[in-house]
């Protein structure tokens, strides 16, 4: 932040004024508010945000009066399957006729997606990847995570994963795409699982890793896709390459994910329906992020919570993210992805909030550079016509978002 000087006048891009602002900052008490706030930003990134009385003398280019609006940090969706083909329409009828998801799993499930996702031209990989993040973007998402793991091929892999980078091409948005390599065991290795994880861990990553193609590499711990020894011989690989990791844990059962994930100094550790109070011991020993999906617990019909009350005793960063995917969690909504966790996980409105902000930062590494209204970070806003920022957790399908900023514009 700038000093004040009262000789000096700070020239800044932009200013919002008459806001009040929910900062997230970790140096406030719970949402960090600020009843009488203004933001300053200079060359994308925040230089002043505060109380209006006690900012620099600042001159802008462009002044934006907030009229009273609330300002949030720009939402993050730290976990998605946005990049894939086709939809699975059918297996939501089977769904809704009882249809189990590791019975799903083995007549379709990922499989059936990869098999549309291998045919799926770059082109239309693009198209219904916009489509979904447009949804994402509509509702004050600044910041969001993609997945590859639907190709389970080489070609269709890479092809995911530089699809998912060059969103950012065609709309201002941060994009952190994951390698999700071990997803699903691909046909062309079913009575050798193995072998395809030795070709993830030998081959994959390290192309993945010499051409910056992700941010951080993913896994599906669980019985019906990949051991904890094959996951850990991929993490192993991962992280001997410079890529941090993230894990699909205890979603079905307590396979030991959370732990695992713990052993690694992972990013996070996603679902967590089934992780015992010593995994959740071990992610908050390691600092990793606990991710709650509730649109896939919602989906899947789920009866078992994730731990919360575990999760708040260990002082563990609970996030919330979508999941987006064509199958498990078809969900395209933030603001829903935060009232369902409130309802069906017990989260506080607090919790939200806090979950698809600044936990949700340091899910995806970013928590130095975005999550929170602070000075130094990037000038990624959520402006909203709200009377309290608890409005974004109650209601059911309504979009309260008046404006969005991303990289100060």
């Amino acid at each position: 932040m700038y000093r004040q000087d009262a000789e000096a006048t700070v020239q800044v891009d932009t200013l919002w004024r008459h806001a009040r602002l929910a900062t997230m900052a970790e140096t406030r008490h719970g949402l960090g508010i600020v009843e009488r706030g203004m933001i300053a930003a200079q060359d994308g990134r925040i230089v002043y945000c505060g109380d209006e009385a006690g900012c620099p003398t600042l001159q802008a280019r462009e002044v934006v009066d907030c009229e009273g609006r609330w300002i949030t940090p720009g939402l993050i969706d730290c976990h998605t399957h946005l990049v894939f083909g086709g939809d699975r329409v059918d297996e939501f009828r089977m769904k809704l006729a009882g249809a189990r998801y590791a019975d799903l799993a083995r007549v379709g499930g990922i499989r059936a997606t990869m098999a549309a996702t291998r045919c799926a031209t770059p082109e239309r990989l693009a198209a219904d990847a916009l489509l979904r993040l447009d949804a994402l973007i509509a509702e004050g998402v600044t910041t969001v995570e993609a997945k590859s793991g639907y190709g389970l091929d080489e070609a269709t892999e890479l092809r995911q994963l530089a699809t998912a980078r060059a969103l950012s091409q065609h709309r201002r948005i941060n994009v952190s795409p994951t390698y999700l390599g071990l997803h699903a065991v691909p046909p062309e290795f079913a009575d050798d699982a193995d072998a395809y994880v030795d070709l993830v861990a030998a081959s994959l990553i390290p192309r993945i890793a010499a051409e910056d193609l992700a941010q951080s590499v993913d896994a599906f711990c669980e019985g019906i896709a990949f051991t904890p020894a094959q996951v850990d011989r991929v993490f192993t690989a991962a992280r001997r390459h410079g890529l941090p990791v993230r894990l699909h844990a205890d979603q079905l059962s307590d396979t030991g994910g959370a732990a695992l994930a713990a052993r690694h100094a992972a990013l996070s550790a996603d679902h967590l329906e089934h992780a015992s109070e010593a995994g959740v011991a071990a992610l908050a020993a390691s600092g990793s992020v606990a991710v709650l999906l509730p649109g896939a617990f919602l989906r899947l019909r789920e009866t078992r919570r994730p731990p919360v009350d575990a999760l708040r005793r260990h002082g563990v960063r609970i996030a919330v993210a979508t999941d987006l995917n064509p199958g498990s969690s078809p969900l395209a909504s933030p603001l829903l992805a935060m009232s369902l966790a409130a309802s069906l996980f017990g989260l506080t409105v607090e919790e939200c909030l806090l979950g698809m902000t600044r936990q949700a930062a340091y899910a995806l590494g970013r928590g130095a550079r975005t999550g929170s209204l602070e000075a130094g970070k990037d000038c990624d806003l959520a402006i909203w016509s709200v009377e309290q920022p608890a409005e974004l957790v109650y209601w059911l399908g309504l979009n309260r978002l008046h404006r969005r900023v991303c990289g100060g514009r």
